[in-house]
């Protein structure tokens, strides 16, 4: 019962987390599935695809309707994401499960220290959006869409920063575009995943993704409420405290598999 409890509170964290920041869904989603569900490292990976991506296509609705979402972020960062996201799903079938989820663990790291970091938001230091070149927009989604596929993460904690420092958007406007950006990446990777699981005799619980995603568009929802009443810089830091815990945490379970 307690173990039940968890889960769907682990559930409704990833829908406050995605609605809140714009990121965070896959790394909170990856281990529950593992740990607490008890999936296969690759059934998790592609299940988190699945519920990530179905919780930040409704969860960016609200942002939607406030105009917040820019679309030409979406279209050169986002499509080649999907390219990306294809790219690394198809390279995971090449890559051992323990192997995937080591990595993962390294970059929810990378992704405290990004939370972490204190953002300056100078006119110096940023460019405008419309001044950056648009190769490397694209370049920055290719990379970031192939390590999506790889480990199964949407992307936001990497593609959130780069819009506010690259891109010059405001935290609002980069955590509603990035919504519609993980959407896109993480229904590519699934399909590709699709393919991947069943080379290995390996399927998804479509009950517990049905059940994750329903729970998590709630969470989703009151994570877009509180946004708008808290400090975002105070929600950062709280979240890459939670991101080093769960990469220990992970590191300690998965390095004396990967060794050995």
């Amino acid at each position: 019962m307690f173990a039940d409890i968890l889960v769907w509170l682990a559930a409704a964290s990833i829908g406050l987390s995605l609605g809140l920041l714009g990121s965070g869904g896959s790394i909170i989603t990856v281990p529950v599935l593992i740990y607490l569900v008890g999936q296969d490292e690759k059934v998790a990976i592609a299940g988190s695809l699945a519920i990530v991506g179905t919780i930040s296509l409704v969860a960016c609705l609200p942002y939607l309707k406030s105009k917040l979402i820019n679309g030409r972020a979406v279209v050169l960062f986002g499509l080649p994401g999907m390219a990306g996201t294809y790219i690394g799903a198809w390279l995971s079938s090449f890559v051992a499960g323990i192997a995937q989820l080591t990595l993962f663990a390294v970059v929810m790291l990378f992704a405290a220290w990004l939370m972490l970091k204190p953002v300056k938001l100078t006119s110096g230091a940023v460019k405008n959006f419309s001044q950056r070149e648009n190769w490397k927009i694209s370049l920055d989604g290719l990379l970031v869409g192939t390590l999506t596929g790889l480990v199964g993460v949407g992307g936001g904690f990497l593609i959130v920063p780069a819009l506010v420092l690259l891109g010059g958007l405001s935290m609002h406007q980069a955590v509603a575009t990035s919504l519609v950006i993980i959407a896109l990446k993480s229904f590519t990777g699934l399909y590709k995943y699709l393919d991947v699981l069943k080379e290995q005799n390996l399927e998804l619980d479509w009950n517990v993704i049905f059940i994750f995603s329903v729970i998590g568009v709630i969470g989703s929802f009151l994570g877009n409420y509180i946004a708008k009443k808290t400090p975002q810089a105070k929600l950062k830091k709280l979240f890459g405290v939670f991101l080093v815990l769960m990469s220990i945490y992970i590191l300690a379970k998965s390095l004396p598999q990967f060794f050995t």
